[in-house]
């Protein structure tokens, strides 16, 4: 049964430390406050990336392509299981392990209807082995790329793509993070 933190942002102060939290609905407008989000990168057994489509129906960048899927996670709730929270809800599914890649990257980017997105947002690689069950309110598609072509779809067509994705694997790219993400890699992280 949902609880009135369900949909609470956790707020941050500029040294990204918890100072309050607000209603989803209200920090997504033309001045977004600072808030903790996550992204994640899912792998299959084969190495591959998933890329999924927005919803539509999804308040900032709708029907845009993106990393496997993003969230919030709940006031006194722990990063990884915000993390397989939202696999289940986004996804279908139950990632195997969790490997922290990126912990202090932080974005700030407006779409094209004029929100904000002002997120402190570490960045995720997780692996399943599970067939994806794509909830239709959050993905409207789906495609599993090597991590060349995800590099090649960045350099080709960033204004396609989420802005936090272009900007982490860029990051990723300098740390020669998407060529360290096979699951044997992520399984012993």
């Amino acid at each position: 049964m949902p609880t009135a933190t369900d949909d609470v942002v956790v707020l941050l102060d500029e040294e990204h430390r918890p100072c309050g939290t607000a209603p989803r609905s209200t920090v997504h407008d033309d001045a977004t406050p600072l808030h903790l989000a996550f992204s994640c990168y899912l792998f299959d057994p084969d190495g591959l990336v998933l890329l999924t489509r927005r919803a539509l129906a999804k308040r900032t960048w709708p029907g845009v392509w993106t990393n496997a899927f993003c969230g919030h996670p709940r006031p006194d709730e722990g990063m990884p299981d915000a993390v397989r929270r939202h696999a289940r809800t986004e996804l279908g599914i139950e990632v195997d392990e969790l490997r922290l890649v990126l912990p202090e990257f932080r974005y700030r980017a407006t779409d094209a209807s004029g929100v904000v997105e002002n997120e402190f947002c570490p960045v995720w690689f997780a692996t399943t082995r599970q067939s994806l069950r794509p909830n239709p309110d959050e993905v409207m598609d789906h495609r599993w790329l090597t991590t060349a072509e995800l590099g090649r779809a960045t350099a080709a067509a960033p204004w396609a793509l989420s802005p936090w994705l272009v900007g982490q694997v860029a990051e990723l790219a300098a740390l020669d993070g998407l060529d360290n993400h096979r699951a044997d890699a992520v399984l012993a992280g």
